[in-house]
């Protein structure tokens, strides 16, 4: 029997995303199955959807920030608002591309995350970036070259595109198959959607 994947679709920028993303790994481990980490533009995806990022919604901005924390702690994971926010994550997401044709897609996509919504880290910056995949164990000046490939710009605006006609409308979004799971605070039912407990 082939083993299910859950296809994570991720943006750095997106401080859920961040914080899903200390938690899928052994989500996943515990249910069994792979996860496929899949960098995409969450900008084009709330354009394409008609979605807002919360913190363009006045209301939700007061509360962001401190929700984010509470969930921070609730997890026991380090978060500190970005010195840059709203920050242009394209770069990180094409790094992360680069950095899974390397077979290190996990590893970079949470580093990025926590260099970002940990420790302050301006991802837009190349050398942010090119540290970030020193400290997985990349060759951070060969990733920045390979981020600029037509081909993994081609493939970030591909997973963005495939997203959206699936579905998607906000970051994290997670999909088994085809059913889809939007948002940190429904990892608990994507578990339970794993284990059969929901269908």
């Amino acid at each position: 029997m082939e083993q299910r994947t859950i296809e994570f679709f991720w943006d750095a920028a997106s401080p859920y995303t961040y914080l899903a993303a200390t938690q899928v790994g052994p989500l996943a481990a515990r249910a069994g199955v792979a996860v496929a980490w899949r960098p995409f533009l969450l900008g084009k995806v709330f354009e394409a959807s008609g979605n807002r990022m919360p913190a363009a919604v006045p209301a939700k901005a007061k509360h962001l920030f401190r929700d984010v924390q509470r969930w921070a702690q609730h997890y026991g994971v380090p978060v500190a608002f970005p010195k840059v926010f709203p920050v242009h994550s394209v770069l990180a997401l094409r790094a992360g591309l680069a950095a899974a044709a390397q077979g290190r897609g996990a590893e970079f996509a949470q580093a990025i995350m926590k260099a970002y919504w940990a420790d302050g880290a301006d991802i837009a910056q190349p050398e942010a970036v090119s540290k970030v995949a020193d400290a997985v164990g990349l060759d951070g000046a060969a990733l920045l070259l390979q981020a600029q490939e037509q081909s993994i710009k081609d493939q970030l605006r591909a997973n963005t595109e495939e997203a959206v006609q699936r579905g998607a409308f906000g970051a994290p979004t997670f999909f088994v198959g085809e059913q889809m799971f939007w948002g940190n605070d429904r990892l608990v039912l994507l578990d339970e959607f794993l284990s059969g407990k929901i269908a």
